[in-house]
């Protein structure tokens, strides 16, 4: 009885030991793993013209412990095109993902970017939002001349 108690106990200190070292998802936590910490995670281009420059920029520092290195970035949409940084992101330093919205498209758009990595959350989405407007007219009314006698 003495040995099964013990047994009971030992699993149980294990169990609650090992819960202490993963996150939600139930994968372990590196302490020293690199971590995001973004300047903004929604970009909103409000209202712009149709064909207006597309192109913004997510920053973010790496407030991790080791090199953060982005593995791949997808986005919801064949319209909006994300770069990743080339080369890891050391700790404290800062890095940015590029992202190119078509705006030939006219309307509103809510897109979002998904970014693979090494980092504390391995899966982190932010997204990009806003509204393309139809170009104005550029034709000119002429002015009509009627001469009434």
């Amino acid at each position: 009885m003495k040995k099964f108690i013990t047994l009971l106990f030992i699993g149980f200190a294990a169990f609650s030991i090992n819960a202490q070292e993963t996150n939600t998802n139930g994968t372990k936590v590196d302490p020293n793993a690199p971590a995001f910490e973004f300047e903004q995670e929604v970009i909103d281009y409000g209202k712009i013209e149709q064909n207006a420059d597309g192109v913004r920029a997510f920053k973010f520092t790496n407030t991790g412990k080791s090199p953060l290195i982005i593995s791949r970035i997808q986005s919801s949409c064949g319209c909006t095109v994300p770069t990743k940084p080339k080369d890891p992101i050391m700790p404290g330093k800062t890095g940015e993902i590029e992202v190119k919205y078509a705006t030939n498209r006219i309307g509103g758009f809510n897109k979002t970017i998904t970014i693979f990595s090494n980092a504390t959350e391995p899966t982190k989405r932010v997204r990009i939002k806003g509204i393309v407007l139809k170009p104005e007219s550029n034709v000119v009314k002429e002015k009509s001349s009627v001469s009434i006698k």
